[in-house]
């Protein structure tokens, strides 16, 4: 991840801000393609639950690294770090600006700080650390991490079945700890412009955020779900069905909550994976940072493209 690849423009902000509203408008002013920054949009059959973009949308604008992966498949973001500087190669080549938008801040800051140096992912040993999961418990694997590596296992929580399997794998592959790894960062690439989104009134983020809650289970969320899981030897613990309203459909599906837990528990994890990302873009800051809910925000967004482009090369 050495090569210099620019100009771009990165815009992020947490769900249900208007980041996909805000990038489909300024295809009106400039000539772009959109580079999807969504750990879910990869997975093709997830549309509803997803709020991928429309075909209408998605024949008037490019969009790039949506629909790549089957359900089943894994995907990290130094596979999503490659594929993009892949993807933004291609769209300069063509003489347009490539607009990354999403909500994965994970994938930008691969984009933006580099990641740590870490192995790639092993499939047999996650394979058996997924049985271990299911015969032994989580809390098992927790404590095995806990004798192997205490300072990964003391900033991973014992309920995230994805990270502490992951720092278990890097364990069995490299026979050091992560922590060890932690750390050792590869250089940005990325030539871009920060865009921020970042809703400064909380109570009307969560309106919106249920709001698009209810779109999706109208538009038929359980029925995909239901589809998928006829079409795909699907299991809950997979990435894609842990992705925030996949989970709880799976829960309805499965009889474990009712449909107006289905929309309670959805909003609520959504309302969660927002403060998550608003955490995440602290961190990432911003060369400029903007209210989702101001009227003004295209204009603003507009002139400091038009001002980035416009620097001496």
């Amino acid at each position: 991840m050495t090569a210099h690849v620019g100009p771009a423009v990165c815009l992020y902000g947490p769900t249900a801000s208007g980041k996909s509203r805000l990038a489909m408008a300024l295809a009106e002013r400039f000539e772009i393609e959109i580079v999807s920054v969504d750990s879910a949009q990869v997975f093709r059959g997830m549309d509803v639950g997803t709020a991928k973009p429309a075909p209408a949308e998605q024949e008037r604008v490019r969009h790039h690294l949506i629909d790549i992966l089957e359900p089943v498949d894994a995907y990290s973001a130094a596979q999503f770090a490659a594929d993009a500087l892949r993807v933004l190669a291609e769209i300069r080549s063509r003489g347009r600006l490539p607009v990354l938008v999403g909500g994965t801040m994970l994938y930008f800051q691969a984009l933006r700080s580099g990641l740590d140096a870490l192995p790639p992912a092993d499939p047999a040993i996650r394979e058996e650390l997924e049985r271990d999961a299911a015969t032994l418990g989580l809390a098992a694997l927790h404590a095995r991490l806990a004798a192997l590596d205490p300072a990964s296992a003391e900033r991973i929580r014992p309920t995230d079945p994805q990270r502490i399997q992951r720092a278990l794998e890097i364990i069995r592959v490299t026979g050091r700890p992560m922590s060890d790894s932690i750390g050792a960062r590869r250089p940005a690439p990325l030539d871009a412009l920060w865009v921020s989104l970042f809703p400064q009134n909380r109570a009307r983020l969560h309106r919106a955020i249920a709001e698009r809650f209810d779109v999706i289970l109208a538009n038929g969320l359980v029925d995909e779900l239901r589809s998928l899981r006829l079409r795909h030897p699907l299991r809950p613990e997979l990435p894609a069905m842990r992705a925030v309203g996949y989970r709880q459909a799976w829960q309805f599906l499965d009889g474990d909550i009712d449909a107006a837990d289905l929309r309670e528990t959805g909003i609520a994890a959504t309302r969660q994976l927002a403060k998550r990302q608003l955490t995440w873009q602290r961190k990432l800051g911003g060369d400029l940072v903007l209210d989702s809910f101001d009227p003004r925000a295209f204009d603003h967004a507009a002139g400091a493209i038009e001002a980035f482009l416009a620097r001496p090369s």
